[in-house]
C-alpha cells in the first residue's frame, strides 16, 4: 500500500465520509463533487476533449469524447461515470476515462446522462440506449462499456436493454466497484460500514430513493445483480473488500457466470470505492485502470478466452 493510499484513506475517512453522511440535497452534493474533481483535473497530460451532442428523442444530450495518445478510430469505450445517480458529469469522470482509454488504446465517449431526482428511473437507461444506437449507426463495430459506482451499475442495466433491442452486444464490460443491488439486502452493506473509509451506508436509502421514488428496487433493470443473464459478454469486475458495495460485485460476477459469462473479478484489500476515480494521483488507480484497458483492447480485438 503506497503513502498517498494511506493519505487517502485517512482523508475520506476524516472528511468525505462525514460530509456525505450530512449531505441533504443534490445539487450541493454536485458542486461538491464537481470541485474536488476540478483540483485533481488541473494537470491532465496529452489529453484529447472535444464537447459533442447526441440527438435523443427528448433532448440533445452532452458528451465529451476524449483520447490520450494514438487512438483507434474503429474502438470506442461508452464510460458512464458514477456519482450514486444523483451527480457527476463527463468533467467529473474525465481523468478515468482518459486513463482508461490511453490503456485500451481507444477512444471512450463519457455522456452527461440525465440525473435523479430530476429524471428518476429508467430516464439514464434510456438515453444510454440511445446514445449506444447513435455509436451503432455510426459505424461503431466494437464497443466496449466501462463505468464506476452507479455507472457501473448502470452498465448492467444497459446491457439488459441492448439484449431486448437485439442489438449487438458490446465487446466487453469493465465494471468497478457497481452499485448493482439497490435492495439492500447486501450483507457487506453493514459488514463493512465502519472499514469502508469513504461511503456511508446511513445514504443508501434516501439515494435509491432519490433514483427509483415509488418504483420496486427488485425490478432487474435497477438491480442488475437480480437479472437472469444468457451469454453476457466477457467482463472485468474491480471492487475493494473494505467497501460497503463488496456483496454486489460478488453477486453481479455470480449472475453473470450463472447465465454463461466469462467474468473476472479482482479484489483489492485496502482501496476505497470506486479508487479509478484518482487516476494520474493515485498509483494503485493507474495500475487497476491499466489493467482494465488492457482487458478491453484484448476483448475488443476479439481475443479470447479469458486468462
Amino acid at each position: 500500500m503506497t503513502w498517498r493510499l494511506t493519505g487517502l484513506n485517512l482523508l475520506l475517512r476524516l472528511i468525505e465520509k462525514p460530509a456525505l453522511a450530512r449531505m441533504r440535497d443534490p445539487t450541493i452534493a454536485r458542486d461538491r463533487l464537481t470541485n474536488e474533481a476540478r483540483r485533481l483535473n488541473h494537470r491532465l497530460p496529452q489529453t484529447n476533449v472535444v464537447s459533442d451532442r447526441i440527438a435523443g428523442s427528448e433532448r440533445e444530450i452532452p458528451v465529451e469524447w476524449v483520447s490520450r495518445g494514438r487512438a483507434d478510430r474503429r474502438r470506442v469505450i461508452l464510460y458512464i461515470h458514477g456519482g450514486a445517480f444523483i451527480m457527476g458529469s463527463p468533467e467529473t469522470h474525465r481523468r478515468t476515462a482518459a486513463a482508461l482509454a490511453e490503456a485500451a488504446g481507444a477512444r471512450a465517449v463519457v455522456p452527461d446522462y440525465a440525473l435523479a431526482p430530476e429524471h428518476p428511473f429508467p430516464a439514464a437507461i434510456r438515453e444510454l440506449l440511445e446514445i449506444y444506437r447513435a455509436l451503432l449507426a455510426a459505424g461503431y463495430e466494437r464497443i466496449a462499456l466501462a463505468g464506476d459506482s452507479a455507472g457501473g451499475g448502470l452498465c448492467f442495466s444497459l446491457l439488459q436493454e441492448i439484449s431486448r433491442a437485439d442489438l449487438p452486444k458490446p465487446s466487453a464490460i469493465a465494471a468497478f466497484s457497481p452499485f448493482v443491488d439497490l435492495t439492500m439486502r447486501s450483507a457487506s452493506l453493514y459488514r463493512n460500514r465502519r472499514r469502508d473509509p469513504m461511503l456511508p451506508v446511513s445514504q443508501f436509502r434516501r439515494i435509491v430513493g432519490f433514483y427509483l421514488g415509488d418504483h420496486s428496487p427488485r425490478d432487474p433493470l435497477a438491480s442488475p445483480a437480480q437479472a437472469e443473464w444468457r451469454d453476457p459478454p466477457p467482463v472485468l469486475i474491480q471492487a475493494s473488500r473494505s467497501e460497503i458495495l463488496e456483496d454486489d460485485a460478488r453477486a453481479m460476477a455470480e449472475a453473470l457466470r450463472k447465465g454463461g459469462g466469462d467474468v473476472r473479478l479482482e479484489w483489492s484489500a485496502r482501496t476505497p470505492h470506486a479508487w479509478q476515480f484518482f487516476a494520474n494521483w493515485l498509483p494503485e488507480a493507474d495500475a487497476a485502470l491499466e489493467r482494465a484497458g488492457s482487458f478491453l483492447a484484448k476483448r475488443m480485438n476479439g481475443e479470447a478466452p479469458l486468462d
